[in-house]
């Protein structure tokens, strides 16, 4: 369960998370983390969240972001807002770790999507990418879909094949989250 300052690390991606707010604090408004990315760290797949907006603020370091495929890097004391289903990625192409405040708003059920991810990366069930394999993806990303997309394939073509491998990845002991990831 997402607590203040409990502290997610990803040790595939080098990202690590403290919370400083969670929707529990909040009434569910706000999802107030810090963020590390470590140096040199690589592009994630571009998303986006089709009922919530972020908020970012670069504390130290810089982040490169790619928004509706436009590069920019954000340096220390830049701010960046992106509003619902604007497709981004950010990461860290710098020689140095970038730390960034990161608001989202609402926080809908983002902490358990967060916990999820990084504990299926803890346990090495993840590429080296971070991403999980397909029938691991597929329940989570159904669950999860009002709070993260990918923005390729198109939505309702991600819908109809996640939903033929559900049964699969549930008869291969996949489930869209764990509790002893949202226990921690």
């Amino acid at each position: 369960m997402a607590i203040k300052d409990k502290i997610l690390t990803n040790p595939v991606t080098g990202q690590s998370i403290r919370f400083l707010r969670t929707a529990n604090d909040t009434r569910g408004e706000l999802l107030e983390m810090e963020t590390v990315y470590h140096a040199g760290s690589t592009e994630p797949a571009p998303h986006y969240h089709p009922c919530q907006k972020e908020d970012f603020k670069v504390l130290e370091g810089e982040l490169t972001v790619k928004l509706n495929g436009q590069l920019r890097v954000l340096k220390q004391g830049d701010i960046l807002h992106i509003p619902a289903n604007m497709v981004h990625s950010m990461w860290n192409a710098g020689s140095l770790a970038a730390r960034v405040n990161w608001q989202v708003r609402p926080a809908m059920d983002t902490e358990f999507l967060l916990e999820t991810t990084f504990g299926l990366a803890s346990d090495g069930l993840v590429n080296k990418h971070g991403i999980p394999p397909i029938l691991q993806a597929a329940p989570i990303l159904l669950k999860y879909s009002k709070v993260f997309r990918l923005a390729k394939p198109p939505h309702f073509i991600q819908q109809i094949v996640f939903n033929i491998l559900r049964p699969v990845a549930w008869l291969g002991g996949k489930r869209p989250g764990y509790e002893k990831y949202i226990d921690k």
